[in-house]
């Protein structure tokens, strides 16, 4: 079990949980920094002191007082108001992260909400209650407050959550769930919906996929190469050690060892009129290394804010309730634009790659579209041409959310991140990256078939095994759409990251 403790998750923990694989539980320390966090709330609200989220109205209303007995009222009205996402649900692992996260975030300490609030999302985790939480509607200035609204929403009784296969009124799935709802107190509608929990984790899951394709496209690469007989000198560790970016150098050790003891090689070895290969293969290490390096940083970034206090105002030791920005979501819009424009990057040099296997002007002997017949028929023509359809798409998508801005809140909120469509965006790409991988893991494994029966490199040889697990050669035309789908499928389930 994870013990929640308001610190960092790392990439792995928080997908396991999501995924279902990890149940989730409260670390007494945190619990009682909780309660001493709840403690200092309720004094204000007992000396009756105006104290932004606790006595008076939010964003441009701050300067609205409201009463005493007003303030559960407020808090609901807060949720209720703040509930008006559109689109489509987020799917259960997103909003299952968001449950966690969002625990989290109140484990710190520093939101003033009673440890029950954190219980009660633990227990919503650990009962399969999965709020549906629409996918627009966030800026993710003050936080994600649209999608941590509807959140909210079924942790008190109302709103829409998934429940045993069912989508059902909040109330009812947690009626079934056996888990009381909650009635908020002061301060406890804004400690659960300032922050950057679904920004964090939208991005966080599409994230631990993007690291995942980067070593699915060395797979694909190291095949394409053996496919076009190219040559793996450009790995060379020294070439490497010359230039020493981490993500270059682990890049250049995977080739390597995916491509050890490779007949085909030694085939052309000593007899081969080329002297470089084109750059989407000499430049492997480079490319995908850098892409690692990106997607490295981005993970640094989201897993910083796994254990962060990203509502306002924070409550501190001393009884100080202070007004920040920690709810902005710059860092994350960022980091995940970053991501966004490297795996794109990924794409494309995977899509050159693809172009040399079935462009017969360049595919180095291969048939012409790697067709047995090519002319009556067209094989792996049009997979290209879809794998380009993919790659344009991603480019427009790759372009920066963060660099936008519009005011909102009535000019109080003057800068937002727009850090929640970062996260789309990023998810979206993954969608078209493993696709795109797929292609090129179809299109290279036909290519080793016109080698037989020389054998390509250890490594080589099991990701064209792993291929034909899923899809048989390409004998004579067929719809290729199954194929890609469900090696797609099988990308993304991490059958070639090894």
């Amino acid at each position: 079990m994870l013990e929640l403790n308001g610190l960092p998750l790392s990439l792995k923990t928080f997908a396991d949980v999501a995924q279902g694989r990890l149940s989730v539980g409260l670390a007494s320390e945190a619990v009682r920094r909780m309660q001493e966090s709840r403690e200092r709330v309720e004094r204000i609200v007992a000396r009756q002191e105006v104290v932004y989220g606790i006595s008076t109205g939010f964003g441009k209303l701050s300067d609205v007082q409201i009463p005493t007995e007003k303030l559960a009222t407020l808090q609901l009205n807060l949720v209720r108001s703040h509930a008006c996402g559109v689109g489509n649900p987020l799917s259960i692992e997103e909003s299952r992260a968001m449950l966690l996260l969002r625990a989290n975030v109140l484990t710190c300490g520093f939101s003033g909400a009673r440890p029950e609030i954190a219980e009660t999302l633990v227990a919503m985790l650990e009962k399969g209650v999965t709020p549906v939480i629409p996918e627009s509607g966030s800026v993710g200035a003050s936080g994600d407050l649209a999608p941590l609204a509807h959140l909210a929403l079924v942790l008190i009784g109302e709103g829409e959550a998934f429940y045993q296969g069912e989508r059902l009124p909040g109330g009812e799935a947690m009626q079934r769930a056996e888990i009381a709802p909650m009635k908020l107190e002061a301060k406890e509608g804004l400690a659960l919906l300032n922050g950057t929990q679904a920004i964090g984790s939208v991005g966080g899951l599409a994230l631990t996929r993007a690291e995942r394709l980067v070593r699915t496209a060395d797979v694909a690469g190291a095949m394409t190469l053996e496919a076009l007989r190219g040559t793996p000198v450009a790995y060379d560790e020294r070439i490497h050690r010359a230039r020493p970016h981490r993500g270059q150098l682990d890049a250049a050790e995977h080739l390597r060892t995916l491509l050890e003891e490779s007949e085909i090689r030694e085939s052309h070895r000593y007899n081969d009129s080329r002297v470089q290969d084109a750059y989407s293969l000499r430049c492997m290490p480079q490319v995908h290394g850098a892409v690692r390096g990106a997607l490295t940083h981005a993970r640094e970034v989201l897993e910083v804010e796994t254990g962060s206090a990203t509502d306002n105002p924070l409550v501190f030791d001393n009884g100080d309730v202070i007004s920040g920005g920690n709810f902005h979501g710059a860092p994350l819009a960022l980091a995940l634009d970053y991501a966004a424009i490297a795996l794109t990057d990924l794409m494309s040099v995977a899509e050159r790659r693809i172009d040399r296997l079935v462009n017969p002007d360049l595919n180095e002997g291969l048939p012409a579209f790697l067709c047995s017949e090519p002319g009556l028929s067209s094989g792996f023509m049009i997979p290209q041409v879809v794998a380009v359809a993919l790659l344009n798409e991603a480019k427009v998508l790759s372009h920066p959310a963060s660099v936008d801005n519009v005011p909102t809140s009535g000019g109080k909120e003057d800068h937002v991140s727009m850090g929640m469509t970062s996260a789309l965006k990023l998810r979206r790409i993954a969608d078209h990256a493993e696709r795109l991988l797929a292609i090129e893991l179809l299109a290279s494994a036909e290519g080793l078939e016109y080698l037989a029966p020389l054998q390509p490199g250890l490594g080589v040889k099991r990701a064209y095994q792993e291929v034909r697990r899923f899809a048989p050669r390409l004998t004579e035309d067929r719809s290729l759409t199954h194929d890609i789908e469900t090696l797609a499928e099988a990308i993304r389930a991490g059958t070639f990251d090894f």
